[in-house]
């Protein structure tokens, strides 16, 4: 745990990119949680995602002993960062975060999946 500005807070456990990367390539047995408002979810997320509709969704539908990373749309976007607290909270230690979240996956050229990448794509090609 660290202090800052008299607040109490744990470390993040943060995986990067590129191990998000061979660990999705790799079939690795874990759930990547996409944290953001389902219409994002359904816009444009990392392939594999899954979304729930609550924090007590998640911890329902999870087991504790499930390696789990979260991710949301940027560096900036605190909702992993509350979703990641709250399952560390609750037991969920194999929990680390993706903090680049969709845009630095975009940013690396890395595969998308949602309903905007698929228009985007027909676009292209139509063009």
């Amino acid at each position: 745990m660290c202090l800052k500005m008299g607040v109490r807070y744990r470390t993040m456990n943060l995986i990067s990119r590129e191990e998000l990367k061979a660990l999705l390539e790799s079939g690795g047995d874990f759930k990547l949680v996409n944290c953001l408002e389902a219409w994002m979810f359904r816009a444009k997320r990392i392939p594999g995602s899954i979304h729930f509709e609550s924090l007590n969704s998640t911890l329902h539908s999870l087991d504790p002993e499930t390696a789990i990373v979260v991710y949301c749309s940027n560096p900036g976007c605190t909702a992993s960062e509350l979703v990641y607290q709250h399952l560390i909270d609750h037991g969920f230690i194999n929990t680390r975060r993706y903090a680049g979240g969709v845009a630095d996956w975009e940013d690396a050229g890395y595969p998308l999946e949602g309903d905007r990448v698929k228009r985007v794509e027909s676009e292209r090609r139509a063009s």
